[in-house]
């Protein structure tokens, strides 16, 4: 008992325990650690009151817990005693078997294999090529905060309860009349998303089955293919070239039957910043309407285009109502603040409600309304504008560089983007390793070994070579891309740049 008088003074517990509690906290880790044996009489309760200087009273609440938690019984002339079979026996052969790693075997319906956390994360690398990162530095936070002030201010509390799943109405109504004036998309419904990722999970979820096919780029976005496989579903490559995907393979692949999803990004393809002519765009909606495949268009940085104004997205001339438009703020704003949306027919759209209404209800509340206002009061646009202009001179700026290393011999061949955050360069050469050669140089980039995973392409596709990189040109400034540029080029070629 001399240990547990050393450790158990109640006035050093927390204040906002009361002292027979902490008492009791006490004698129940003694017999747990066996310093108080099981059968094991207990001291008076006077002599306990005397030893640690409280009233008996507070001794016998205390001895009180311990009978009511079974830790202890009272015996008629013989006081209090430790129990025989403590409450912790039965579980000490649990907790052993719980400490050996992996002793469970989970029955997982479908095997994840899409890392739930990235085993490198871009931000922390203070020379990050990530080709979707925005400038968070940049960000109006103080404008930002502002607008959160006033939402916490004046609250409106019905919508801070549950309600309706598709996301705020002023949000919604925010976006859509943006998405009017700015992509042409009207006659449509909308829903808020916690960003593109879950809206992509939640049409996977209600349109394909085991053995349905989605045909995808053969150059594209992961996540999007983990959402469509988490299903059951296959994925079916669609071969690229300089102009996007090409619409002849495309009929191929649809007349084989199965297909019930096409998922494009036909602005800025991802990850090749390849942009689809009209034509192409036309043809492949024809064939869509013929084989009653419904297409998924991921816009997922449609803000940020320089040279000329973008071609409006395949949703803005939908009569046959088969485009699902998926969108994000996590370019313009940043990746936490989870405001995506989906834009669809009305049928489709009380779907993806209800089955949200089962995922998670709804999104944040406060958060919304914050950019609802943060858009009434021209804020979003504002921003919009800077950041564009920021975002261009930044691509001027690597196109520059690159071109002084084309100057130097470099094998380096690359088309300007004419919009997006981020160049599609041709190293010239093997990119194998390059990713991992560069991150103990504090540079991350993403090669084209992430993007790739189709190797059983028919004979007439051309065979990658591993030869790109993607290099994101928004998130740093002039001197962070000439100093992770150089070490970039000195590391695929021995070069640095003067």
């Amino acid at each position: 008992m001399k240990v547990f008088y050393e450790n158990s003074d109640p006035n050093k517990s927390s204040s906002k325990q009361a002292k027979y509690l902490a008492i009791a906290d006490a004698l129940r880790k003694a017999i747990r650690e066996r310093q108080i044996a099981p059968t094991e009489a207990l001291p008076s309760a006077r002599k306990l009151a005397q030893q640690l200087s409280v009233n008996r009273h507070t001794i016998m609440a205390a001895l009180a817990e311990l009978v009511a938690q079974g830790w202890v019984e009272v015996r008629e002339r013989s006081g209090y005693r430790v129990v025989e079979n403590l409450p912790i026996q039965g579980s000490r052969t649990i907790n052993k078997v719980a400490k050996t790693p992996q002793s469970f075997d989970w029955k997982f319906r479908v095997k994840q294999t899409f890392a739930v956390t990235p085993k490198v994360k871009a931000s922390e690398y203070p020379y990050n090529f990530s080709g979707g990162q925005p400038d968070i530095r940049k960000f109006p936070f103080d404008e930002f905060k502002s607008h959160f002030s006033q939402t916490c201010q004046r609250p409106k509390i019905d919508d801070l309860s549950y309600g309706d799943s598709r996301g705020e109405a002023e949000l919604i109504e925010e976006i859509a009349t943006y998405l009017r004036r700015v992509r042409s998309i009207t006659d449509k419904e909308l829903m808020i998303c916690n960003g593109s990722q879950e809206a992509l999970y939640m049409i996977s979820q209600l349109l394909l089955q085991p053995g349905d096919k989605v045909a995808v780029e053969q150059l594209g976005y992961p996540p999007a293919w983990a959402a469509f496989e988490r299903t059951g579903a296959t994925l079916i490559a669609v071969k690229q070239d300089e102009r996007g995907i090409n619409p002849e393979h495309l009929a191929q692949v649809f007349a084989k039957g199965k297909v019930k999803l096409l998922y494009l990004t036909p602005l800025h393809q991802y990850p090749t910043t390849v942009s689809l002519d009209i034509s192409r765009r036309m043809q492949i909606y024809q064939l869509a309407v013929q084989y009653g495949v419904a297409i998924v268009e991921d816009d997922y940085d449609h803000e940020f285009h320089y040279d000329s104004q973008p071609i409006a997205p395949m949703a803005a001339d939908d009569p046959a109502g088969l485009v699902i438009y998926i969108s994000t703020f996590s370019k313009l704003m940043f990746g936490g603040a989870r405001i995506g949306y989906v834009v669809a027919n009305n049928a489709l759209i009380e779907q993806v409600a209800a089955y949200k209404m089962v995922m998670n209800h709804k999104c944040n509340v406060l958060v919304q309304q914050a950019v609802a206002k943060w858009m009434q009061q021209g804020g979003f646009e504002a921003h919009l504008r800077r950041m564009t202009r920021l975002y261009q001179k930044r691509r001027d700026f690597m196109v520059q560089q690159l071109r002084s290393f084309q100057d130097k011999g470099l094998p380096i061949h690359f088309e300007v983007p004419a919009g997006g955050m981020a160049i599609w360069l041709d190293t010239g050469k093997s990119i194998i390793g390059l990713k991992e050669k560069l991150l103990p140089q504090q540079v991350y980039l993403q090669t084209e070994v992430e993007f790739s995973r189709f190797n059983e392409l028919p004979d007439d596709l051309p065979r990658t070579k591993y030869r790109f990189i993607r290099l994101g040109f928004a998130a740093m400034n002039e001197a962070e891309v000439t100093q992770g540029l150089d070490i970039v080029m000195n590391t695929l070629y021995g070069l640095v740049s003067e």
